[in-house]
């Protein structure tokens, strides 16, 4: 479309007006006009002349719904700009940004994310989608960068550190696995405080899938102790999906002697998947307790019913 003409569906719709409800209904009823690849024209060209951020962020939903490579470059200039406004609003205008780039997928976008995820003076909201952008994109030239987050003991957000790990197990690259291994075997009093970095970490590990790696299934084993609930949880599914010839063994003393009936019930559902019926008949019949038992019996029926 000529410029001329997206400048005066501009006006039309308001872009330059004060009235931001009816901009945004007019941008909204634009798909009862136009044909798809006219509508991303529009958009883009919307993004990049709107200061408006309610409107933006409804400009954001319209391009990510059609996910086209070439709403990126608008994307990309949201998220990098500065400056302009530090209110809420444009930061959520800018996280808004980061993720409908994550959904474009386009490893071009990796460089711009990184220069915003090492930003120590950047807001940590925009970081934190950053570091998530990173691993949904999938390009390995973000991983020594998110393994640098990670170890940064003086980076301020133990929420982006905790981003970073969920990105390094999406991304799978076995660089990451010594120093996850090495962050998980820390026993510092301090370490407490990081019960939820100590859960992305885990996951990430279970997503890395190295059942021959002695040293990681050691880490998952003694996470097993860990006076968190959810943490032993996490290492009870990390483990059975690292095919270790000694996961059911591990995980079945973990339903024997903890404490925690959720931690059993889920031990009880880890080895179902990893040996079938024979241990909710087990549990069904053994000296377990009640509702254990009533959950192997669940569980029971629903195996009865599937296999019917």
């Amino acid at each position: 479309m000529e410029k001329d003409l997206l400048e005066t569906l501009a006006t039309k719709c308001g872009l330059y007006n004060d009235d931001t409800n009816a901009a945004i209904t007019n941008v909204q009823s634009l798909d009862e006009r136009f044909e798809r690849d006219n509508l991303v024209e529009i958009y883009n060209y919307f993004l990049s002349i709107s200061k408006n951020p309610d409107v933006l962020m409804v400009l954001i939903q319209c391009v990510d719904r059609f996910r086209d490579k070439s709403s990126l470059g608008p994307l990309l200039d949201l998220l990098l700009m500065k400056n302009i406004d530090s209110s809420e609003k444009y930061v959520n205008v800018r996280v808004m940004s980061a993720k409908a780039i994550a959904n474009l997928k386009d490893t071009s976008a990796v460089t711009p994310l990184l220069y915003c995820l090492n930003n120590k003076d950047e807001n940590y909201k925009i970081r934190l989608t950053c570091a998530d952008a990173l691993g949904k994109i999938g390009d390995r030239y973000a991983v020594a960068p998110l393994i640098s987050i990670v170890k940064d003991e003086e980076e301020k957000s133990v929420y982006l550190r905790e981003s970073a790990a969920s990105a390094l197990g999406m991304l799978g690259d076995i660089r990451a696995v010594d120093p996850l291994v090495s962050i998980l075997e820390t026993q510092k009093g301090i370490w407490n405080k990081f019960t939820f970095l100590k859960e992305r970490i885990i996951e990430a590990l279970g997503k890395l899938k190295l059942n021959d790696d002695e040293r990681v299934f050691n880490a998952l084993k003694n996470s097993l102790t860990d006076e968190s609930p959810q943490i032993r949880i996490n290492a009870i599914e990390a483990i059975m999906e690292s095919e270790n010839p000694k996961s059911v063994e591990t995980i079945r003393t973990c339903l024997l002697e903890d404490k925690d009936e959720e931690v059993k019930k889920n031990a009880l559902i880890a080895l179902y998947n990893l040996v079938g019926r024979e241990i909710l008949d087990e549990v069904a019949e053994g000296d377990f307790s009640d509702s254990l038992k009533m959950e192997a019996v669940s569980m029971i029926s629903e195996f009865e019913e599937d296999y019917d």
